[in-house]
């Protein structure tokens, strides 16, 4: 893939330092390596930094610097935030309220609550991924201790209604956390106007480093620590401060403070660019989330008939990244837990990709991405065995020892006229290779393709055979052998 165009579409995944941000964190990796909590000039040139930080990372969400505590990123803000303030309130109030298209930062963590004994409500969502703010007033009990609401979401950039949800939660006297992971840097948030008493951020999301994270948490809010040890970070986060982190999550967010409202013109634009250019050329498609109250730089689009992994995997060979919207798991594959709460059927749901653009991306390289969808789509159509499910009981499955050998496959294949697609390997595969590229194809075909590539001098680790339990998409199991004969 060496020399191939190279267009970044997944910004929602991570974004890379910006150049002004590497500069400022270098120094702290060399003459400025002292501990803050020393109390000597190398200590004190440390905690300069910290403190220096924590005001821009403050001055962003209209904070105050003394309510902003560091944490390893994001997922430790939102399970500090939540168990925190669970703990801090366990034996009086045992209830919590969140809502069924979360992070799993924010799931995974009120699911471990669950078992510990304390009860948590999952808020379901319209076909836009909006929270009605009387589902959340109806939740509300004697006994609720938290609530816990995405700002926007992570798939499919649907904006909450987080102050008309916070003047709700405000008026019941109860702590109220928003993950702004997706959100701050990217639009305006401002803690006091959105009513709020506790918000995650993350730096990798706002082109800061990756392992840095913060949790506004409001003055009088009672939390308990969930991590032991020194007295760091107002004793809610023991452990020595990641210093160069800090200070790059602090610049990151003075040059998203400095650049949001051009920043945010500029992905609308080109957000609107791409989605106007897939809807124009491409049928039998829809994008999911609100259409206005979302997010600039994220648009999720479902097409019909093809499965979201190929497609990302296609895209990746012409050297664009962007995020497949269903998750694999090892006997299964199904959509995302966001798409089903949208309610989408699970054939359309599996045919969900997510594009996230960056301050980087140019109008150049969304035509380009519109034009190899093109391409994709119709060719992924005519092969994906989700056009043809009811047909097609069996595939196989070609595996290989390294991508080039895959690239060299599809070539050859596309010549000799074949049809295939471009698919992950299969986790029930055991092999020693770890090249994660496989083909995928009718079984009528396996012997002629075999021996084909056979005679190309096309190195192949192993053809397996797929028996479809479940032909239609919400399939449950697959079943892998390798094939003989």
């Amino acid at each position: 893939m060496a020399g191939m165009k190279r267009i970044y579409l997944d910004h929602s995944a991570t974004t890379p330092v910006h150049s002004e941000v590497l500069e400022a964190m270098l120094p702290y990796f060399g003459e400025l390596f002292g501990n803050p909590s020393s109390i000597h000039s190398f200590g004190q040139d440390a905690k300069k930094a910290l403190d220096e930080a924590r005001d821009k990372v403050s001055s962003l969400i209209n904070a105050d610097l003394s309510e902003i505590v560091f944490t390893s990123g994001g997922t430790e803000a939102d399970n500090l935030a939540i168990m925190g303030v669970a703990y801090a309130r366990e034996g009086k109030k045992n209830h919590i309220i969140t809502t069924s298209i979360e992070h799993h930062a924010v799931l995974n963590t009120c699911g471990y609550l669950e078992k510990k004994g304390f009860e948590v409500t999952y808020l379901p969502v319209d076909r836009y991924g909006l929270v009605d703010p009387d589902d959340v007033k109806r939740a509300i009990t004697a006994k609720t201790a938290i609530i816990s609401i995405m700002h926007a979401n992570n798939e499919i950039g649907t904006i909450e209604p987080i102050e008309e949800i916070g003047r709700v939660v405000g008026e019941n006297d109860i702590p109220f956390h928003i993950d702004a992971v997706q959100t701050v840097g990217k639009i305006p948030v401002d803690v006091d106007s959105l009513n709020v008493d506790l918000l995650s951020l993350s730096g990798h999301k706002i082109y800061g480093p990756k392992g840095i994270g913060a949790l506004y948490i409001r003055k009088g809010t009672r939390i308990a620590p969930i991590l032991y040890g020194g007295h760091h970070e107002r004793d809610l986060r023991a452990g020595t401060e990641n210093v160069p982190g800090i200070v790059g999550l602090g610049k990151a967010c003075e040059i998203a403070s400095r650049d949001l409202m051009s920043e945010m013109d500029h992905l609308r634009n080109f957000r609107d660019r791409l989605e106007n250019g897939i809807m124009d050329r491409i049928d039998r498609i829809r994008v999911n989330g609100h259409l206005s109250q979302r997010l600039p730089h994220i648009l999720n689009v479902s097409f019909e008939n093809i499965e979201g992994e190929p497609l990302i995997l296609n895209l990746d060979m012409k050297g664009i990244a962007a995020s497949a919207g269903s998750a694999c798991t090892s006997d299964a594959m199904e959509s995302s837990h966001v798409m089903k709460a949208l309610g989408i059927p699970p054939d359309i749901a599996l045919g969900s990709v997510r594009f996230s653009l960056g301050r980087e991306n140019t109008e150049e390289e969304i035509d380009y991405a519109i034009d190899a969808l093109v391409e994709i789509a119709g060719h992924l159509r005519d092969v994906s065995p989700l056009a043809d499910a009811i047909e097609r009981k069996s595939e196989c499955v070609i595996t290989f020892y390294e991508v080039p050998d895959a690239l060299r496959a599809e070539k050859v294949l596309k010549r000799k006229g074949l049809k295939f697609t471009l698919s992950s390997v299969p986790p029930q595969i055991s092999r020693p290779s770890c090249c994660g590229v496989a083909l995928l194809f009718g079984c009528e075909d396996r012997v002629e393709v075999g021996d084909f590539l056979k005679e190309q001098d096309v190195e192949v680790e192993g053809i397996y055979q797929l028996e479809r339990n479940n032909v239609l998409p919400e399939r449950k199991k697959r079943r892998f052998w390798p094939f003989v004969g």
